[in-house]
């Protein structure tokens, strides 16, 4: 996936914020506030890093070089993941949706309700 499709995927998201909160190398999308995707570049490769469940960071480190734990970011719950490599497009949207839906899922419930949250997006699937 080229950095344009991922941009372009996360803008799709319901109240998808990017930002620069970090200066302009980083570009920071959050819903409500809070941080569900930060993408940028290390050694000429484009990278998002992604928050997860622990046991599934681990399990996905585990099985993708082009995994790793979460650059700069707690190592347990995030993950980064290189769009130049093993990593093909159908997975990364998995992950950037399972990020978002799991940052959705912490929100307050009154800040949950007023997102309109497509079925295939919610912490459950």
């Amino acid at each position: 996936m080229e950095a344009q499709q991922l941009t372009s995927y996360l803008d799709t998201l319901p109240a998808a914020e990017p930002g620069y909160p970090f200066g302009p190398e980083a570009l920071v999308y959050k819903v409500k506030g809070k941080m569900f995707a930060l993408v940028g570049e290390h050694e000429g490769t484009t990278r998002v890093t992604l928050k997860c469940q622990p046991a599934d960071g681990e399990l996905l480190v585990s099985q993708f070089d082009g995994i790793i734990p979460g650059h700069y970011m707690n190592k347990r719950h995030w993950i980064t993941v290189s769009l130049a490599s093993d990593v093909d497009d159908a997975m990364l949207s998995d992950l950037v949706s399972k990020s978002y839906a799991l940052v959705v899922s912490k929100l307050k419930k009154a800040d949950r309700e007023s997102l309109e949250i497509p079925g295939n997006l919610t912490a459950d699937s």
